[in-house]
């Protein structure tokens, strides 16, 4: 068992067969010695590949990326849910629907933060369905970049995510598989 795994047994609570709430360590409030520790982990399996950026989405993911862009000494980007009136019309845009929040959105980056040139790694907390995935993989092909690797802390392995990801070739990293949770006894079950 490794050290996701152990932090997800004492600190996490299943709330229902596929929700589990992570919001004490990695999601709301942060512990930062576990997201160095998964900043390390991501360094360690995709050192072999050129990074140029690190990508997630907003906003849980920020904190996982920040640290993994850390480790490669490049920059980390975010893809925003919502246009502000500090961000220009030019961007690369993809609708995401949201497991969590059971709602569509559209997706942004300012064409400045991405390039052809940039060999992505693109990181977020927690892959489903693979929709918000779908919508960053997007994101860089618009931009001509090249998806190097997909680090993810925390997959669902009985939602469809992370089969669909692998189909399509990327290689996709995930710290901590979940085939099952059983919220009536708060057990899970890692892959």
């Amino acid at each position: 068992m490794n050290f996701l795994e152990e932090k997800i047994l004492s600190d996490s609570i299943v709330k229902s067969e596929s929700v589990l709430k992570v919001d004490n360590f990695l999601n709301h409030q942060i512990d930062i010695d576990l997201i160095d520790n998964i900043g390390d982990e991501f360094y360690r399996r995709f050192s072999d590949k050129q990074i140029d950026k690190v990508l997630t989405i907003e906003s849980s993911g920020i904190a996982i990326a920040a640290f993994v862009a850390k480790r490669f000494n490049t920059p980390m980007v975010f893809a925003k849910k919502s246009k502000t009136t500090n961000i220009s019309d030019d961007v690369f845009s993809s609708k995401v629907m949201s497991f969590t929040h059971q709602m569509e959105s559209t997706v942004i980056i300012s064409k400045e933060f991405l390039s052809p040139d940039d060999h992505v790694l693109i990181v977020d907390d927690f892959l489903a369905n693979g929709c918000a995935l779908q919508g960053l993989i997007s994101l860089v092909q618009q931009s001509g970049g090249t998806v190097e690797g997909i680090g993810i802390a925390i997959e669902k392995g009985f939602q469809p995510g992370g089969s669909i990801i692998r189909s399509q070739g990327y290689k996709l990293e995930s710290l901590a598989i979940i085939d099952k949770m059983d919220p009536k006894t708060g057990t899970i079950t890692f892959r």
